[in-house]
């Protein structure tokens, strides 16, 4: 339901407007003074504000405008007056009115209305284009699920027939099987397809910090809040917020997850207002909730509200026939993006890929296809296999691995600087993934400084 700030220093206009936008299915506030629109626009997230410009002797409406552009950015001021003043409607679009509405009698209902509908588009494009470049690479699509084992086609039934359900989802499975592409795939076939998909890595914040991200703030609720923020929930309103890395969120914010869950409700951070809110939730983890629930690390009563529909996606090494498919798809994306013109994949390097277990799963068997195409200069792709793999053909062939540590140099050489620089990158991603993307933990992983983290960062771009 859109929100709509009403302020006009004539009662019976608030009072007309009120009546008529909340039978157009808008909620309406009003009130009569810019001291009482600072406020409200202070404790309350706000689609559209309608004020007069021009109260008794001031300009109070340019005032409402300037704070709401300061406060609430996201919010379309609508401003209206009974003087056709060119210079004033000029200076009020320059100060980042939506639109300038000049009061005639008998007019100004339908006018406010056509106004407020054309501001709501406006905002809702704006939050169609925000979950754009938030996930631009993304896409909705069963098709996205690469692979025809019967392990996946199970999954990809399962998907079919969940989906245009509104029921809550657990996505469970290893690290690097896909858990988001899952989700993803789940709002693409659901009726919420065209609305927004949001995600968020609920380890990747502190706890303050995911709160005002899940749930946003006004301003002054904490230091730096300079202005409102709308929480992903709010922006995910009519679509699917996908909570990866669910079992990581604190005890204390778990509470306040299940309060929206069972209220439908959130509340921004120094807000006395709730918000309503229309949203899918689909939670992922690649732990054991029903044993962390055992353990007390979990609530079980959010264990059961999150668990309605469980999907488990299996692991690489339950999925060998498709490890081809996903090798050559990964080729195909990154060749061209290399600049290379390399078409296939050798053979034996197949049967290698096959043969290991993946512990990284797709994103590992990604990673190794990504650094492979970097390294390759011919037309056929031949691939190194990964060190652990590498370490066991030798031992297996009884080779001292002492002095090769598995590595085998190409007979036509290899480019030792750049081979250094693609391990160091893609043990930097490894440890940002199995950290959740805190660069602290990934820093202690790799046994390195923070600061020399950063430096590896920087000298990456990454």
């Amino acid at each position: 339901m859109a929100s709509v700030l009403v302020c006009d220093d004539e009662r019976s206009i608030c009072q007309m407007l009120e009546i008529d936008l909340r039978k157009e299915g808008y909620k309406v506030e009003t009130v009569m003074t810019k001291d009482e629109a600072r406020r409200k626009i202070d404790s309350a997230v706000f689609d559209v504000i309608v004020t007069d410009i021009r109260m008794p002797n001031t300009a109070d409406g340019m005032e409402v405008l300037s704070h709401a552009r300061s406060v609430s950015p996201d919010s379309a001021v609508v401003l209206m007056t009974a003087l056709a003043e060119l210079e004033t409607a000029i200076q009020a679009i320059k100060a980042g009115a939506f639109e300038y509405i000049v009061k005639q009698p008998g007019r100004i209902n339908s006018e406010i209305k056509i106004a407020i509908a054309r501001a709501l588009e406006t905002v809702t494009l704006k939050r169609q284009n925000f979950a754009l470049k938030r996930d631009a690479a993304a896409h909705n699509s069963l098709d996205q699920i690469i692979g025809c084992s019967k392990a996946i086609e199970k999954l990809k039934q399962t998907i079919r027939t969940v989906a245009p359900t509104g029921s809550t989802i657990v996505v469970t499975g290893e690290s690097g099987t896909g858990k988001e592409l899952v989700a993803r795939a789940v709002h693409g076939c659901s009726p919420r397809a065209n609305e927004s998909f949001v995600s968020i890595n609920c380890g990747a914040f502190p706890e303050t910090l995911l709160e005002s991200e899940l749930f946003g703030y006004m301003k002054g609720a904490f230091t730096g809040a300079t202005q409102n923020k709308r929480g992903l929930f709010e922006m995910a309103d009519g679509g699917t917020i996908f909570l990866d890395e669910i079992s990581e969120m604190s005890v204390a914010m778990q509470v306040k997850l299940l309060r929206v869950l069972q209220e439908r409700k959130v509340r921004p951070l120094g807000s006395d207002a709730e918000v309503p809110i229309d949203v899918r939730v689909i939670a992922a983890t690649n732990k054991d909730l029903s044993q962390l629930v055992a353990e007390n690390g979990f609530r079980e009563d959010l264990y059961y509200r999150i668990t309605v529909i469980p999907i488990s996606v299996p692991s690489l090494r339950e999925r060998t026939d498709d490890i081809p498919l996903l090798a050559n798809h990964f080729l195909k994306r990154y060749a061209p993006a290399a600049g290379k013109s390399i078409s296939r994949i050798a053979k034996s390097s197949i049967s290698d890929l096959c043969s290991y277990d993946w512990p990284g799963n797709v994103r590992q068997l990604e990673n190794t296809i990504e650094r492979a195409v970097a390294m390759e200069s011919g037309e056929e792709l031949h691939l190194e296999l990964p060190a652990e793999r590498q370490k066991a053909k030798a031992a297996a062939a009884g080779v001292n691995g002492s002095n090769s540590n598995g590595h085998v140099v190409p007979t036509d050489g290899v480019d030792l600087e750049r081979y250094v620089a693609d391990i160091e990158r893609s043990l930097i991603h490894s440890a940002l993934e199995q950290a959740n993307g805190v660069q602290t933990r990934a820093a202690d992983l790799l046994k390195v400084s923070y600061r020399s983290f950063r430096h590896l960062l920087k000298k990456y771009d990454i």
